[in-house]
């Protein structure tokens, strides 16, 4: 079996193992409202390659250095070359609470035609945030998940060595005005995926808990709680966040097919029902080859020597399965079909489209 195959099977034994409904923490499907994470950007360079920075056409490169050698009173001239170095955007994600001195990890990917950034070091880059304000600097050795050696023509990569990451390579120079008010009296919960019956279901359990209406449902993801009094401080509002947080509910989903057409996987959730429908299945294989003959004249013959093309068609059309599905069909019953029709990955992909627009998949397909 090959690999591909096999993670086309695992992928649907675990959704099939997977209960359509699940218990989980409110802190695990929703967050407060003001609690986020902010994006953070930089642009730098990284030096130290082993000549696989960029090349001399990449001029930003060039420019960037000349700029940061200006600062240490050196000046670069024109026509310096310089291959050990690429210049780089870093990116990372400034948590919700981070104070002056925190570390935070960030991602460096290359920018310009560096092959790789295997051994590179980043210099100082400073990260802003959307408001143009630096909240951190970064720099240090990057740790890569791939590798490439040799040339173009007899070399080998392993991975994507072109960008790589910094554990703890980001320090917060500036931390993000997010906090609690000094009385807090209402907190917004927000779930991260719209879900009216998820939202009831949190909103009966929170009131459940507290032993009164104290949540109330706002739209499809969100929802309002009113604090008690004995925690509308803001030492106590921490301590009813964390309450919160840990309550479990019954957790409901979409019935949904995700397929991914570059790899070949395929997720299906254990709740895709199908309606009646039957599936034929077969390839058609035509093959056509030309062959030139020449042909020459008799003797003496005012005729010429011509090529003549012989050609041959050829078509393969193999047996056609069928398999009929009933009413209330389940996943294991779309498997077993499938595996007897001998699919492969992209056949099932391209099978599931098509049930889908027959109107018999009760379930939303997710392509990527």
């Amino acid at each position: 079996m090959k690999m591909k195959d096999r993670l086309f099977v695992l992928a649907l034994i675990v959704a099939l193992s997977t209960p359509a409904f699940a218990a989980s923490r409110i802190k695990d499907i929703g967050h407060f409202a003001g609690v986020r994470s902010n994006s953070l950007m930089g642009y730098g360079l990284v030096i130290g390659l082993n000549k696989t920075g960029d090349k001399k056409q990449t001029v930003f490169t060039q420019q960037t250095l000349a700029n940061m050698l200006e600062q240490f009173g050196i000046t670069l001239g024109a026509s310096s070359r310089v291959e050990n170095v690429a210049a780089v955007f870093v990116t990372a994600n400034l948590p919700a609470f981070e104070r002056s001195g925190s570390q935070i990890d960030v991602t460096v990917s290359s920018a310009g035609d560096a092959t790789s950034l295997q051994g590179g070091t980043l210099l100082r880059t400073p990260l802003n945030g959307v408001d143009g304000q630096t909240y951190a600097m970064a720099g240090g050795a990057l740790v890569l998940g791939g590798y490439s050696a040799g040339n173009a023509s007899t070399g080998i990569t392993v991975n994507h060595p072109t960008v790589g990451r910094i554990p703890n390579g980001g320090v917060v120079e500036r931390s993000v005005t997010v906090g609690l008010p000094q009385t807090v009296e209402t907190l917004d919960l927000i779930l991260d995926q719209l879900d009216f019956t998820n939202v009831g279901r949190v909103v009966a359990a929170v009131n459940t808990s507290f032993g009164g209406p104290i949540a109330a449902a706002v739209d499809g993801r969100s929802l309002r709680l009113t604090l008690p009094l004995e925690f509308q401080k803001q030492s106590k509002a921490v301590e009813f966040m964390s309450t919160v947080e840990n309550l479990t509910v019954q957790v409901d989903s979409k019935a949904k097919v995700v397929v991914n057409e570059r790899t070949g996987t395929i997720v299906i959730g254990s709740d895709v029902t199908l309606s009646p429908v039957s599936i034929s299945h077969g390839n058609l294989s035509i093959q056509i080859q030309t062959q030139f003959d020449v042909s020459q004249p008799a003797p003496f013959s005012q005729g010429q020597t011509t090529t003549v093309p012989q050609t041959a068609l050829k078509a393969d059309e193999q047996k056609s399965n069928f398999v009929t599905l009933n009413q209330g069909a389940t996943v294991d019953d779309l498997i077993k079909a499938l595996n007897a029709l001998g699919v492969t990955p992209r056949d099932t992909i391209a099978i599931l489209e098509t049930i889908q627009r027959a109107g018999a998949l009760q379930a939303e397909l997710e392509t990527q």
